[in-house]
């Protein structure tokens, strides 16, 4: 008898950017988030000499397998589990989260006049099964100036955000060009998800 498909998937983000994009594909899914004492940014740790693409990958990975370890102990109804990491870099160099409104301003004034790739790593666990897929898209930014980078951090959009800004506001107004996914570099690029999703059968309106 065939197995039923699953109508629902746990996310484990925070973000409410990934819970709008699934929503846009018509994916039911419940958060599965780390508990108050679980240390989930010490998970983002840089590695030394680790590239952008290797770093986001292993990040998606650590993720996914505290996710399942959490949905384990709180004896939840099994369910595909779903993670996402975003990073933003230049060359070999990685702009993460930025530390405090200092850090933020360094980042967008480096970015500024020039371009960019934003990496989305996606990880998905079914059970025993794993799938995982990488975007990778490329932006770049007008020249700014500092009163212009001062104003974005001030308006808080900056903070929490890799490479201290939102693509979905204010900063929109500073990309001259993209190329790839624009899902991608909100957080959750939806052509790959998709992919993932179908292959764990997992219904979408």
């Amino acid at each position: 008898m065939p197995l039923a498909m699953p109508d629902f998937i746990y996310l484990a983000s925070q973000s409410p950017r990934r819970r709008q994009l699934l929503d846009q594909i018509g994916v039911r899914h419940e958060l599965l988030l780390p508990e108050p004492g679980e240390d989930a940014e010490a998970l983002e740790a840089v590695r030394p000499g680790e590239s952008p693409a290797a770093y986001v990958r292993r990040v998606t990975q650590l993720k996914l397998q505290a996710a399942v370890r959490r949905l384990a102990a709180r004896g939840l109804p099994p369910a595909p589990v779903l993670c996402a990491d975003t990073t933003v870099a230049q060359g070999r160099a990685i702009l993460g989260k930025p530390q405090g409104d200092a850090d933020a301003a360094r980042m967008l004034a480096r970015l500024a006049g020039a371009s960019h790739r934003v990496l989305t790593a996606v990880a998905l666990a079914d059970g025993a099964r794993r799938a995982e897929a990488l975007s990778t898209s490329r932006v770049r930014f007008a020249a700014l100036s500092a009163a212009r980078i001062r104003a974005y951090v001030a308006s808080g959009e900056a903070a929490g955000k890799a490479g201290a800004y939102g693509i979905q506001g204010r900063a929109a107004a500073f990309i001259e060009h993209i190329s790839g996914s624009y899902s991608g570099i909100m957080g959750l690029p939806l052509h790959e998800t998709a992919q993932i999703l179908r292959q764990a059968g997992v219904r979408m309106a």
